[in-house]
């Protein structure tokens, strides 16, 4: 009875103040220019769809998605010189966002990885032109029934699915924003941001459109349990702390809070709350990383949805999951750190394992793909297990290799065409060494990279993430994941050799020369591979410099 009159008198009190002494908002705006520019830029977007004449959108879009992206990654670079990734990281947006290392960098990288994931978007030259129109991998009308006559007419009439950039930029946004969160409703809010785009990207393949739709409403379904896991979970700590800041939860889960809200005194440091809210919250944070056993979306997904959209979202939203999963262990968690490591080395073993065994089964190279990123989601979870400041420079780094060799890799699978579009299945493979020697060699080297072959940057990432889980005390996960690695480049050697070792079918698949977009995309993986294998130190001293985080 008297915390409900305290809470009352709360209440009289909160009426009582006059409307003049609302204190205004304090937004840094300068920094958070890199997420701003690009929401303003899927705006904009959203109006060329509206005012510019249909012959003339795709050239504006591409212009204008490219110069954001460019213009947002000089802002993080501007940030990062300035200091706030360092000495001045602090939290921004009346305690919403965060600016310090960790985001920067991961918003450097997302940024990076997008503007090549663009230029697939962008590709034009691959399918053959239909009624003299170049097309490029997306339906000509999506909102058409596949098959339909109103289809037939926008194909006839060259239309092209043009708001798949905006759409892009949106997504983009939401995962700018989501490694940075420092409260559980602006995760949850740019959780919904960048979920939402790409459920409808998913569903706007050119060819094979029954399968894309489908592909995006196993998305939807799956992704809304997930974003209802995560709600659930922010209530119950809502309820645990009396706040969704992260900074104020971590002080109640230490013991070192000092003020209690009136009104839930009842409920504050429940630790059953505390408990089923932060497993809540990591399931739905654990299925946009793609770990077992939540990870059934990812094959379904990864090989209905438009292969552009699959290298864009297997590279980017593993990088923003990964951070936002990152923050909430490390900012929010740390005190329960003997709570959540038993069930996280659980979650990485079985995720390793599965993704490797199951990959080695697959018949379909982006099927084959997804359970590859299934089994690196493991990997990564290795270094997030250490639980020190180089278990987060490893999971930096590796994040950063394994955005540009997923981009690649897909990319690559967009040349290899027959009459029905996207040759994937493995069997047409077979001979690619000789029909297309640079081809097959280029894919062959983001294969190394994924199995994690000196001098590719997997070798690397795979080394770093290990060291620092082996210094962590995860010995016995460290010798798991190496297991598992070798059975992972069973699979990953096994296409070399049926590229390069098998005879070539008289009726197989062609090489489709791409624009200088997709050229560009390719060569950049390749470099960043190389790079990244050969000369990492640079790279493995800045991912260091940028693995602290602010509270």
């Amino acid at each position: 009875m008297s915390t409900l009159t305290s809470a009352h008198s709360l209440w009289t009190l909160a009426a009582d103040t006059p409307a003049d002494r609302i204190p205004a908002p304090t937004i840094e705006y300068a920094q958070l220019a890199p997420t701003l520019i690009v929401v303003g830029a899927a705006v904009v977007g959203i109006l060329v769809e509206a005012f510019v004449p249909r012959r003339s959108r795709y050239y504006v879009q591409v212009f204008l998605a490219l110069a954001a992206l460019a213009s947002a990654f000089a802002a993080v670079v501007g940030l990062a010189a300035g200091g706030y990734g360092s000495s001045k990281a602090h939290i921004a947006a009346m305690g919403a966002v965060a600016v310090d290392g960790p985001a920067l960098f991961l918003q450097g990288t997302i940024l990076l990885a997008s503007v090549v994931a663009v230029f697939t978007f962008a590709e034009r030259r691959l399918d053959p032109a239909a009624h003299g129109n170049r097309v490029d991998s997306f339906a000509a009308q999506a909102a058409s029934v596949p098959g339909s006559e109103s289809e037939k007419a926008a194909v006839k009439a060259g239309f092209t699915t043009t708001e798949v950039f905006p759409l892009a930029l949106f997504a983009i946004a939401g995962m700018l924003i989501f490694p940075a969160a420092n409260d559980l409703l602006t995760l949850f809010v740019a959780l919904e941001v960048f979920s939402l785009p790409l459920y409808l990207l998913c569903a706007v393949a050119r060819r094979q459109r029954l399968m894309s739709q489908e592909a995006a409403v196993k998305y939807f379904l799956l992704g809304a349990f997930s974003s209802a896991f995560l709600l659930f979970g922010i209530a119950l700590l809502y309820g645990y702390a009396g706040s969704v800041s992260y900074a104020v939860i971590a002080d109640v889960v230490d013991g070192t809070i000092t003020k209690i809200d009136p009104a839930l005194a009842g409920t504050m440091g429940n630790d059953a709350l505390l408990l089923m809210g932060g497993a809540l919250i990591l399931t739905g944070l654990l299925f946009k990383v793609g770990a077992v056993p939540f990870h059934m979306w990812t094959p379904d997904v990864y090989q209905g949805a438009p292969t552009p959209v699959t290298g864009f979202m297997a590279a980017a939203t593993k990088v923003a999951a990964f951070g936002a999963l990152l923050r909430l262990l490390y900012v929010v968690l740390p005190g329960l750190r003997w709570d959540w490591r038993p069930v996280m080395w659980a979650v990485a073993i079985v995720t390793m394992l599965a993704g490797a065994v199951i990959a080695v089964t697959q018949t379909d190279v982006k099927r084959l793909l997804a359970y590859s990123s299934v089994a690196h989601a493991g990997f990564i979870l290795a270094g997030v297990i250490a639980t020190s400041a180089e278990g987060v420079q490893s999971v930096l780094f590796y994040l950063l290799a394994y955005s540009f060799v997923t981009i690649g890799a897909f990319a690559v699978v967009t040349l290899v065409r027959d009459a029905g579009g996207e040759a994937t299945h493995l069997s047409k493979w077979a001979g690619l060494g000789r029909r297309s020697p640079l081809t097959a060699a280029v894919f062959a080297v983001f294969l190394l990279a994924f199995a994690g072959i000196p001098l590719t940057s997997g070798f690397t990432g795979k080394f770093a993430v290990f060291s620092a889980a082996a210094e962590g005390g995860a010995g016995a996960l460290v010798v798991i994941g190496v297991l598992s690695s070798a059975i992972a480049a069973f699979f990953y050697i096994r296409v070399i050799v049926l590229m390069f070792f098998s005879e070539p079918k008289a009726d197989g698949p062609t090489v489709a020369v791409p624009s200088p977009l997709t050229m560009t995309t390719i060569a950049v993986g390749v470099a960043v591979t190389l790079v990244l294998g050969l000369a990492p130190q640079y790279f493995l001293d800045l991912a260091g410099q940028a693995s602290t985080f602010v509270r």
